[in-house]
């Protein structure tokens, strides 16, 4: 069993940045495949970013060059670097882990966090 807890999300205006952290307790950390989704209000979660167990990195066209997916072993948390953010990125984001699945939809993941809010003002 994983528990898994966000901090990290604000309000920020169009081009600045954040970052979210996800602590991960329960069980061993690097057997995951760990990510971050988001769900706007009226919206389907969709995938941002995922880091396979051998940290191969995948990440939303939406998303790329401006987000970066990275984890600490020796922390056991899991982090996600917002930059140059858009009102668009506004919505709930969540961190997920599965042991056997990884992928960028969120039926592949079966722990989820509570997420933490990020909202972007123009």
């Amino acid at each position: 069993q994983v528990q898994l807890v966000e901090s990290g999300g604000g309000s920020v205006q169009a081009g600045g940045s954040l970052r979210l952290s996800c602590a991960v307790s329960g069980d061993t950390y690097r057997s995951y495949c760990m990510a971050w989704f988001r769900q706007a209000p009226g919206k389907e979660r969709e995938g941002v970013a995922l880091i396979t167990r051998n940290g191969g990195m995948t990440y939303a066209d939406s998303v790329k060059d401006r987000f970066t997916i990275s984890k600490d072993n020796a922390k056991n948390t899991l982090y996600l670097e917002m930059n140059s953010l858009k009102p668009e990125d506004t919505a709930m984001y969540y961190c997920a882990a599965d042991r056997l699945r990884c992928g960028v939809y969120a039926a592949s993941y079966t722990y989820w966090g509570q997420g933490t809010q990020v909202t972007v003002s123009s």
